[in-house]
């Protein structure tokens, strides 16, 4: 898988650029972590199954819960302008006070945001 590790401010962020990974699942967010022992990701909106972004199908709200209980920190870059749910909307602006799951343009913000 092509990953690139960052480390700024003594934090290590792994981002995953392969467009063939794929978060179907929680477990997949925790085999990503198991592999590369770290715990602060970025990905793409690309990587991350559409369900996800329909909170009707519960799998953000799973992946949120197993990122808290392992204290995993994902940030998932892309547009996210066009997203029509209100509901998902707000989602978005309550994990991105959170800090711990955010949603942002691009990978220096993300950044900005996990390594501080």
């Amino acid at each position: 898988m092509n990953c690139t590790e960052h480390r700024k401010n003594g934090v290590s962020v792994l981002e995953v650029d392969d467009p063939d990974f794929m978060i179907n699942k929680p477990q997949d967010l925790l085999d990503l972590i198991s592999d590369y022992s770290i715990k602060k990701i970025i990905v793409r909106k690309e990587n991350v199954n559409e369900a996800f972004f329909d909170l009707k199908t519960g799998m953000a709200g799973d992946i949120l819960q197993k990122a808290s209980s392992y204290r995993i920190y994902l940030g998932i870059v892309g547009d996210f302008s066009g997203i029509e749910s209100q509901s998902f909307r707000d989602f978005i602006y309550e994990s991105n006070r959170t800090k711990q799951i955010v949603f942002k343009e691009t990978v220096n913000e993300v950044l900005r945001v996990f390594c501080r």
